[in-house]
């Protein structure tokens, strides 16, 4: 008895550190492989190196003051371009203009209203533009909203996830594209996202309101690529090339509108592996300005390169009918431009 009392104790003697160091190691690992993880992220995701100007040229960047399109347009104003800061908050979009000017000092930047949910913002914008600009060289579609759970509709009765990711942007582009022709080469860059492979366009339900608004944003990427697919193929040989891109995932305020507490692990996830919102300009700023891209359309893009499509996202009879769809739903006028 005694034997197996002393066993018991020297058996617990051992155990009891073993399990700490086993824990400590564990613990350390978990950290190594996070910060494997984070030096793999920043050494593999694609930057544009290149010193290419834009003195001259005119970018309108929509959705532009934060995340990725506050970065791009930074970027771009760097380089020369003057930038026109299409944005639905103008005192926000003010705040940016002010950053960009206090570290580009002969930058030429102007913010303008602009709500992509909202047919008649996007008419009012456009008419100021072909108004006012002489040519337009770059146009880069990277506003975005998303939802998790809230269903809402635009002013227009459009679902607001589709009308902001993808219709607004159909019915700019047709009244812009006379001006883009004009000043061809010209190009129209469309910032899509690989999470489009988590869903798909339900061409029967082209305005899905009863449909959960976080699954939706997946259908919008897919949306928009189809949509960049079909307009480099009706404007080609016109000059204007289209590219779409995935960005990565970005740690920016597209997720602002996540719950609690879902929000909280997001957040971690966020600040832990996503990139940020300057590493994940770097392909729109390349589509924009390299000049190896002068002649590519219609392609899809991912840190700094061309990638691959899925089959739904290849299909042109799909990219066709959505196309056709679409320009009902943004209620075309006889006298806007066709593409």
């Amino acid at each position: 008895m005694i034997v197996a009392e002393a066993w018991k104790a020297n058996y617990l003697y051992w155990l009891l550190p073993a399990i700490l160091l086993l824990g400590l190691l564990a613990f350390f690992g978990l950290i190594a492989v996070f910060f494997a993880i984070r030096f793999y992220a920043k050494f593999t995701c694609g930057r544009y190196r290149e010193s290419t100007r834009m003195d001259g040229k005119t970018v309108i960047v929509t959705g532009c003051t934060s995340g990725i399109g506050r970065e791009t347009a930074k970027d771009l104003a760097k380089r020369g371009a003057k930038v026109i800061m299409a944005c639905r908050n103008l005192d926000k979009a003010e705040q940016v203009k002010d950053e960009i000017l206090q570290t580009t000092k002969d930058a030429t930047v102007l913010v303008k209203k602009l709500d992509l949910s909202s047919f008649a913002s996007i008419r009012s914008f456009a008419e100021d533009i072909n108004k006012n600009e002489k040519h337009l060289d770059v146009l880069i579609h990277n506003a975005g909203y998303a939802e998790t759970f809230k269903k809402n509709k635009s002013e227009d009765g459009i679902e607001l996830t589709m009308a902001t990711n993808h219709y607004g942007p159909f019915l700019l582009t047709h009244l812009l594209v006379d001006l883009l022709k004009k000043s061809a080469p010209s190009r129209v860059v469309v910032v899509a996202s690989s999470l489009y492979r988590l869903a798909s366009v339900n061409l029967d339900n082209p305005n899905p309101l009863t449909t959960m608004p976080g699954y939706l944003y997946y259908v919008s990427k897919e949306a928009n690529i189809l949509f960049t697919r079909e307009l480099a193929r009706r404007l080609e040989g016109t000059g204007v090339t289209v590219n779409c891109l995935h960005p990565g995932l970005i740690d920016s305020g597209i997720w602002r509108n996540v719950p609690a507490p879902l929000s909280w692990g997001l957040w971690l996830i966020n600040k832990s592996f996503f990139k940020t919102p300057a590493q994940g300009c770097q392909t729109s700023v390349m589509l924009a300005v390299d000049e190896n891209l002068s002649k590519v359309t219609g392609k899809y893009f991912s840190d700094c390169q061309e990638s691959s499509l899925s089959t739904s996202a290849s299909d042109m009879g799909k990219a066709r009918k959505l196309w056709e769809i679409s320009e009902k739903l943004v209620k075309l006028e006889e006298d806007d431009p066709r593409i």
